[in-house]
C-alpha cells in the first residue's frame, strides 16, 4: 500500500470519528439542558420584583393596599408617596392657630380706665370759708381712690337742720363733666348769704352734709369753722368745676 493511500484512509477515519462524537453529544441532550437552564434563569430573573418595586409596594400598602401590587412597582411607589402626602396633611393644624385670633378681642377698650361716679368713700371733702368773694364757702373734693371718677351736676348741700337744698347757679354749668384722676380735685362754691344783707331767714350752721349730686344717697360731712357759718335764703351753689378759680367766679 502506498503512503498516499494510507494517509487518505487515516483522514477518513478521523472524520468519521468526529462525526460520531458530534452525534453522540447531540443525542445525550446536554445541549438542550444548557439552553433550558439559561432560559429558565432569565425567566426567573424577569419575574422577580426588583428591590425598588418591593419598596414601592411596602410604602403604598400603608395607604392604598392593592395599589402596591403592580408588577413594575411604579404604581406602588406613587401610592406610597400619596400616603406621605396624607401624613403631611396633618400640618393643617396650622389652621387651629387661627383660633388665637380671639386675642383680637384685645381690640376692645379694656385698657381705658373705668370711670365711675365719685363717692365719699373714695374721696376727701373739705369746706373752706374764703375772704373773696364775700360770704362764700369753697368745697374741695379730692380723689383718693385708684380709679378715675366723675363729679356730675352740682352738690346738694344741707347746713344744720335744713329741710331743703339750695338751688344751683345755672350760668356756672360747665361744658363737660368733671373727671378726677387719682389725686386730682374738683371744686364748687357756696354763696352763703347776700353780701348787702338783703337776705332773710338767716341762721348760723355748725354742720354740713355734702351730696355729690342730687341723686346721691351718701353724703360727705366736712368740718365747718368752730364758730359756724351764717346762712340766709340767698344761698346758692355752683356746678362742679375743674379749677378753684372757676368755682369762685360765682
Amino acid at each position: 500500500m502506498s503512503t498516499r493511500t494510507h494517509r487518505t484512509r487515516m483522514l477518513v477515519a478521523a472524520a468519521l470519528t468526529a462525526a460520531t462524537l458530534t452525534l453522540t453529544a447531540c443525542n445525550s441532550g446536554e445541549g438542550v439542558k444548557d439552553e433550558g437552564a439559561s432560559a429558565g434563569s432569565a425567566a426567573t430573573a424577569s419575574t422577580t420584583p426588583s428591590p425598588k418595586a418591593n419598596a414601592g409596594t411596602s410604602t403604598g400598602t400603608s395607604q392604598t393596599g392593592s395599589a402596591g401590587l403592580t408588577s413594575d412597582g411604579s404604581t406602588g411607589g406613587a401610592a406610597g408617596s400619596s400616603g406621605t402626602t396624607g401624613a403631611s396633611g396633618s400640618t393643617g393644624s396650622t389652621g387651629a392657630s387661627d383660633s388665637t385670633g380671639s386675642s383680637g378681642s384685645t381690640g376692645s377698650n379694656d385698657s381705658e380706665p373705668t370711670v365711675t361716679p365719685c363717692t365719699p368713700a373714695s374721696t376727701r371733702t373739705t369746706a373752706t370759708e374764703v375772704s373773696r368773694p364775700l360770704n362764700h364757702l369753697l368745697l374741695t373734693v379730692t380723689n383718693t381712690g385708684s380709679k378715675n371718677c366723675n363729679l356730675t351736676g352740682y352738690p346738694a348741700v344741707r347746713f344744720g337742720e335744713a329741710q331743703s337744698v339750695p338751688p344751683a347757679i345755672e350760668d356756672s354749668k360747665p361744658q363737660a363733666v368733671v373727671t378726677l384722676a387719682p389725686g386730682e380735685s374738683g371744686y364748687a362754691s357756696v354763696l352763703l348769704s347776700a353780701a348787702d344783707g338783703s337776705g332773710s331767714g338767716g341762721y348760723t350752721a355748725k354742720s354740713l352734709a355734702v351730696y355729690f349730686d342730687t341723686a346721691a344717697s351718701d353724703a360727705a360731712r366736712p368740718s365747718l369753722p368752730a364758730k359756724g357759718v351764717y346762712v340766709d335764703d340767698s344761698i346758692r351753689v355752683s356746678y362742679w368745676q375743674s379749677t378753684m378759680a372757676d368755682a369762685l367766679t360765682w
